[in-house]
């Protein structure tokens, strides 16, 4: 903790500026594709800065260092913390730059401060994130980038978290990484993206 004493928001996104322009770079000679996960939760803990909280922080990164391989990882339990998240609206304005998705599902409860709210892991379509406004935008975004001969026009998805069910309730697995609750999670998703003509 005392090693952030001194650092706040600004202090810290600026660092992570100064390391982007130093990898982004390499990372695109390379071909390859950067994708930073957003903090989770999207709420400062224990006096620690964020960052990566929401669209905008987003925006400020992606413009600071203009870059193909420069991009986000949209994590809709992560950003669906905070009240404002709109995970469509997000897709719209940062679509080029998502380079993977992380399909979760969170419910908050009330507020606690006015800032931070308490949340639960919810099922994958249960949440307070829309995500089958959300999957449709990721894939018009996919669509697009194939319109435009992108060789990344496939957008990574995977059914981040999950619920314990059945024999994860005994299976002794990673917490929020059931195997049961996860492929549950995987063939609803599957079930929205099938159903929307994906």
């Amino acid at each position: 903790m005392d090693t952030y004493a001194n650092i706040d928001s600004a202090k810290l996104r600026a660092h992570l500026i100064d390391f982007l322009s130093e990898v982004v770079p390499v990372a695109e000679s390379l071909g390859m594709r950067l994708c930073c996960h957003p903090d989770d939760p999207p709420f400062p803990l224990l006096g620690m800065p964020r960052v990566m909280s929401s669209v905008s922080d987003y925006e400020t990164i992606i413009k600071a260092v203009p870059s193909p391989a420069n991009g986000a990882t949209l994590c809709t339990g992560s950003l669906g913390v905070a009240p404002e998240f709109d995970g469509a609206e997000f897709v719209r304005r940062l679509g080029p730059h998502i380079h993977f998705a992380h399909l979760r599902n969170t419910t908050r409860h009330a507020p606690t401060d006015g800032e931070k709210s308490s949340f639960y892991e919810a099922m994958h379509l249960e949440g307070d994130t829309d995500m089958v406004a959300t999957i449709a935008a990721l894939l018009a975004e996919e669509r697009r980038r194939k319109s435009e001969g992108r060789s990344d026009h496939q957008i990574p998805m995977r059914p981040d978290h999950g619920q314990d069910i059945l024999h994860d309730l005994t299976a002794n697995s990673m917490p929020g990484y059931p195997l049961l609750g996860r492929a549950k999670g995987l063939a609803e998703l599957r079930g929205v993206i099938a159903g929307l003509g994906g």
